[in-house]
């Protein structure tokens, strides 16, 4: 292990670690064993300034998010590139743990922080925030939305109940106008025209809440976004949409869009909301372009297998 010796564990109780408090001094236990000495900070402003100096230090070896895909859009947000991360996911969804294997036992996640591998991975920036799953522009940015302007504490997936019925009743679908930014394109070229839609997904990874699959090819390590576009607007299409995505049949609808890009800018006449990784993000416009290998997340090893992670590969 060298001199990477510290770890910083970063616990967020409105993420459901609250309920994690056994699993955490467990891990504190077992890293223990292993020669590693941790600190439990709640305050964002401590856990990045603690982390950002052992890792300028090269003491680093590894800052755990407990909470879930907010928590970690936040932790990667506040440090530095480069620092190693790490989840033990306490939240609703856990999109980003679930996707690379990310086990909720204090065992797999010790195991990691002492055999894993650094897996360099690109993010997307949204105005000044980092995302690392998606951004989402239209009717699912409404419903988030409304459910945080309603947060006390913890969500859970029936609290999501109410904000789809009343997006369902009041959504309007403005249209959204989407200019894609492609420097593969010759600089001489004239500019590509704006697409039209109604809603919109920029993908960096597979992940979306309820096992969706909107950009099933989404690749957090090439370098593009994977833009997916529905251009109708009304509760009907929107179903016709859902029942497209589980099916995986989505890009063979005539009026969906697939587009990959580095860079794109949205606009909207009306007041349009936008969501980054489930989080209320706010209103267009908005430019979104891809950061290539931002994101260090430390991952299990080859050799590392668990019962509650095998299968659970997005």
């Amino acid at each position: 292990m060298g001199s990477a010796d510290r770890v910083v564990i970063s616990v967020n109780p409105q993420a459901g670690a609250s309920s994690a408090h056994d699993r955490i001094d467990r891990l504190v236990e077992l890293l223990g064993r292993a020669g590693l000495e941790t600190e439990i900070l709640t305050d964002l402003d401590q856990v990045a300034s603690r982390a950002n100096a052992w890792h300028a230090e090269g003491r680093l070896r590894a800052l755990v998010g407990v909470g879930g895909d907010g928590t970690a859009a936040e932790l990667v947000n506040r440090t530095r590139p480069g620092l190693p991360i790490t989840m033990l996911p306490a939240g609703n969804e856990n999109l980003l743990a679930r996707h690379f294997q990310l086990g909720r036992s204090p065992e797999s996640c010790a195991q990691t922080i002492a055999a894993g591998q650094p897996l360099s991975l690109d993010v997307g920036r949204a105005g000044q925030r980092l995302f690392l799953l998606m951004a989402g522009c239209g009717f699912d940015a409404e419903v988030v939305r409304r459910l945080h302007e309603r947060r006390t504490g913890h969500i859970r997936s029936r609290d999501y109940c109410k904000p789809i019925l009343d997006s369902l009743r009041s959504y309007r679908y403005p249209e959204l106008r989407v200019y894609l930014d492609d420097d593969r394109v010759e600089a001489a070229a004239a500019p590509l025209p704006p697409l039209s839609a109604r809603w919109l997904f920029a993908c960096n990874l597979p992940c979306y809440g309820g096992g969706l699959r909107i950009a099933p090819q989404a690749d957090g390590a090439d370098g593009l976004l994977d833009i997916c576009l529905f251009r109708r607007g009304n509760v009907w299409n929107g179903l016709r949409y859902l029942g497209a995505v589980l099916l995986g049949r989505q890009q063979t609808l005539a009026d969906c869009a697939v587009r990959r890009t580095r860079r794109l800018r949205i606009t909207a006449e009306a007041e349009v909301p936008y969501q980054l990784d489930g989080d209320p993000g706010g209103v267009l416009p908005l430019e979104i372009e891809l950061v290539p290998r931002r994101l260090t997340l430390l991952v299990p090893g080859r050799e590392q297998t668990s019962p509650e992670n095998e299968n659970s590969h997005q």
